[in-house]
C-alpha cells in the first residue's frame, strides 16, 4: 500500500482506510485502483473475516479530486485541448466501467462494512452505498453535490433508498445528515462519532464468529440475488447515461471551470455551491451556523 492507502489486518479484521487526510480523502484513479486491489488482498487472506472500510481525519472520502488535473493542466470533466470524440469516449470508458467497480466489491466473499466518520460525498458517498454494511458516526455528511456541476447520481441510491428519496437528494445534491441517512435505510446504525471503529469492529467481530462458509455464501446470497434481479441492468444503464450526463458540457459548466482555471478549485466550489447555501443538514446549514455563532 502507499501513503494515500493504509491497510492493516488486526484480529481477523482488515482495516483499509483512505489516507488523504488533507485532500478530505479525495479520490484518484490511481488511489481507486489500490483501493480494489487491497479488497483482493484481504478476500485472499484465509486469516482476515471481514473488512472494514474508513477514512482518516475529517472525512470518509469527499469524492472524486475535483483538483485533479491531466498533463495539459484541465480536469477530465473539461473539453478543453480534447475532440469531442476523446471527450466521450474517455468519458464511456469511465462510467462503464463503474459496473465492475461495484460487482468487484459484492463477488468478495468477505463483508465489507463503511465505516464512515465524516463527509461522504460524490464518489464516497457511492462506496459507502456499495458497502454490505455502513455504520455512520453521527458527524457523518452525505450528498452527491457533483450533480450541480453536470454529473450523475447512481442508480444503487434509488435501489437501496427508493426513488422519492433518490430524487429528493439526486436532485439537488443537498447535504443529508446521518439521522436522515438511518430514516432512508441507507446506514445501519449511527453511533457517536468517538465510537465509530469499536462499533464497527464489534460488528465485524460478530459476523466473525459465523463459520466462514456461511458468510461467504450468505453474501453471495445477498448480492447476486439483487444482481440477477435487476440491479446490474441498472447500473449498465447508468453507466451509458452517466456518460452522457459527463459529455453534456454547455456554458454553465464552462463558467465554472473557467473560474476554476483562472482563481483556483476555492473559487470553482464557491460558485458551484454558493446558491444552495444553506444547506438542509449537516454543518453548512443553517441551524449548524446559528449553533456555531452562540458559542
Amino acid at each position: 500500500m502507499t501513503q494515500d492507502l493504509l491497510y492493516q489486518v488486526d484480529d481477523g479484521i482488515a482495516t483499509i482506510t483512505f489516507n488523504r487526510p488533507e485532500r478530505m480523502n479525495a479520490l484518484t484513479h490511481d488511489l481507486e485502483t489500490e483501493l480494489h486491489r487491497a479488497f483482493d488482498k484481504a478476500d485472499a487472506d484465509r486469516a482476515v473475516r471481514v473488512i472494514i472500510l474508513t477514512g482518516a481525519g475529517r472525512a470518509f472520502s469527499a469524492g472524486y479530486d475535483q483538483g485533479n488535473t491531466e498533463k495539459t493542466g484541465t480536469r477530465n470533466s473539461d473539453p478543453k485541448g480534447k475532440s469531442l470524440a476523446d471527450f466521450i469516449e474517455y468519458w464511456q470508458r469511465t462510467d462503464g466501467d463503474r459496473v465492475a467497480l461495484w460487482t468487484h466489491m459484492w463477488r468478495l466473499g468477505k463483508p465489507i462494512i463503511a465505516a464512515v466518520n465524516g463527509w461522504a460525498m460524490g464518489g464516497g458517498f457511492w462506496y459507502q452505498l456499495a458497502a454490505d454494511i455502513t455504520i455512520a458516526s453521527e458527524e457523518a455528511v452525505f450528498a452527491q453535490p457533483e450533480v450541480r456541476h453536470i454529473s450523475n447520481t447512481t442508480f444503487l441510491f434509488g435501489a437501496l433508498c427508493g426513488w422519492k428519496a433518490a430524487n429528493r437528494w439526486g436532485l439537488t445534491g443537498d447535504h443529508f445528515d446521518a439521522q436522515e441517512a438511518l430514516s432512508l435505510g441507507m446506514v445501519n446504525e449511527v453511533v457517536p462519532h468517538g465510537e465509530l471503529m469499536a462499533r464497527s469492529r464489534a460488528m465485524a467481530k460478530r459476523i466473525a464468529l459465523v463459520p466462514e462458509p456461511s458468510v461467504r455464501l450468505n453474501k453471495a446470497i445477498t448480492m447476486m440475488g439483487l444482481q440477477a434481479a435487476g440491479i446490474n441492468s441498472g447500473l449498465m444503464l447508468e453507466g451509458a447515461l452517466g456518460a452522457l450526463a459527463h459529455a453534456s458540457h454547455n456554458e454553465h459548466r464552462e463558467k465554472l471551470l473557467e473560474t476554476q482555471r483562472e482563481h483556483g478549485l476555492k473559487a470553482y466550489l464557491d460558485m458551484r455551491d454558493g446558491p444552495f447555501q444553506p444547506e438542509p443538514m449537516g454543518p453548512r446549514s443553517a441551524k449548524a451556523r446559528q449553533k456555531k455563532a452562540a458559542r
